[in-house]
């Protein structure tokens, strides 16, 4: 089953958001679309960086760019302290900053494979298929 979805229906602060982690290198980002499985959110938007520093810089650099695409900042923010998974909650949509071993380990991705997605590439772009 093809689950991939257009950029055109992405809200525009997830489009923002993994922009912004781009413009910081984060790698394999991708956007789930959860909300008619969880409830409690519409969006993930999931990226990893290779050092905890990186992911630190990559969660403020997500924040800055929802902030300069007029959205709030985050409800909360969890894992800033040890950088190895920071999770930011924006309400509409969440936001996980991983370590790239912390990622492979709980492959957050494969328990939600059935849900529609979209992916990006490095500089933040959503990937479209022909």
């Amino acid at each position: 089953m093809n689950n991939d979805l257009s950029a055109e229906e992405l809200p525009p602060l997830v489009l923002a958001a993994a922009k912004g982690a781009a413009d910081l290198q984060a790698s394999d980002l991708v956007a789930l679309d959860v909300g008619d499985v969880i409830g409690i959110t519409d969006w993930f938007l999931i990226g990893s960086s290779s050092n905890v520093r990186q992911v630190r810089r990559v969660a403020d650099e997500v924040e800055v760019a929802i902030k300069d695409a007029g959205g709030d900042g985050p409800i909360r923010i969890e894992g800033l302290e040890d950088a190895k998974w920071i999770l930011m909650d924006f309400g509409v949509f969440v936001v996980h900053v991983f370590h790239d071993d912390t990622r492979s380990f709980y492959d957050i991705e494969r328990l939600w494979s059935d849900v529609p997605r979209v992916r990006f590439d490095v500089d933040g772009q959503p990937i479209t298929k022909p």
